[in-house]
């Protein structure tokens, strides 16, 4: 999909060396089509590995999709440049009165801290009851998906023996939800984090679904609203290299607990690269997420989401 990204966003240099077609706004300014509106809170420490890995899966439709990368106002980020931020992203009171056909909110490094001592928790779940009312379809990963599930259901995180940590097998529970068209009956996906959610919770709220699941994993996706949020558990917007820099970062740090991560590496040797298990199943749910939840399912007239229901 090409996407209407400011003309100098570092993503486009890294993503065009990788023959994927992104678009400046320069150019999308010729196009005469009412773009796909995305905003996209970005609560992850090094902010443009993680614009680089969601630009990644936002490419690949033939609609033009515009992106706006929206920051928090009651917490700081220390990882990126504050030239980068004033440049590219948007405070979300400048935001918040706008309405967005999709809207993405990433994982954050505080998943040990409760819920409540998160230091910008007030604003966020501002952001989240604001989402309800100004998105089409909302799309929570990892902390971000028990943040929001906590926030609206009561659903409780629960610290974990060890940190999950690798790519793990996952199977479908509807095949017919069209979030999963083109899923093959099994699919991999990568986790990193320390907490989860009890599936015994969640089922006791009828207004969730749980899309998918792992043995080894737990619960992956859950939806609720018919599609108008999706909450995800792992990372399939990791690219093939994040796991390793994650495991290498902890090595670093003298953690004793830090394993190497599972069905990663080749033969299991951290001295060989990563085989990569995801990509396929990552593009389709960020495609399938765009076609069925937002694109068909938002108003040509944007201002008319705060009227939409259930999808």
């Amino acid at each position: 999909m090409p996407l209407n990204l400011p003309h100098n966003l570092p993503a486009i240099d890294i993503l065009s060396k990788e023959h994927i077609f992104v678009m400046s706004d320069l150019r999308a300014s010729t196009q005469d089509i009412r773009p796909l509106k995305i905003a996209i809170l970005n609560l992850m420490p090094l902010k443009i590995t993680t614009e680089t890995d969601l630009i990644r899966l936002l490419s690949n439709s033939p609609l033009q999709i515009e992106i706006d990368f929206v920051q928090l106002e009651t917490h700081f980020p220390k990882n990126t440049p504050i030239e980068h931020l004033i440049e590219f992203y948007k405070p979300f009171s400048i935001i918040k009165k706008n309405f967005y056909d999709g809207f993405i909110v990433t994982g954050a490094p505080v998943e040990l801290i409760p819920f409540e001592e998160v230091n910008y928790w007030q604003e966020l779940t501002d952001i989240f009851n604001w989402a309800q009312t100004h998105v089409t379809s909302t799309f929570y990963i990892c902390w971000a998906a028990q943040a929001a599930m906590y926030h609206f259901y009561g659903i409780n995180k629960y610290p974990l023996e060890k940190k999950l940590f690798g790519v793990f097998k996952h199977n479908i529970n509807d095949p017919s939800f069209p979030l999963f068209r083109g899923f093959d009956d099994e699919f991999y996906v990568p986790h990193s984090r320390h907490t989860t959610v009890c599936i015994d919770e969640i089922e006791k709220h009828p207004e969730l679904t749980i899309l998918s699941q792992s043995d080894e994993a737990g619960v992956y996706i859950i939806s609720s609203r018919g599609g108008r949020e999706f909450y995800v558990t792992g990372h399939s917007e990791y690219s093939p290299l994040t796991l390793h820099n994650e495991y290498m970062r902890d090595k670093e740090r003298g953690l004793d607990s830090v394993e190497i991560p599972k069905n990663y590496y080749r033969n299991n040797d951290p001295s060989q690269p990563p085989l990569v298990l995801w990509r396929s199943h990552a593009n389709l749910l960020f495609i399938n997420w765009l076609n069925y939840f937002v694109y068909q399912a938002t108003p040509y007239d944007i201002s008319k989401i705060e009227e939409l229901g259930d999808l």
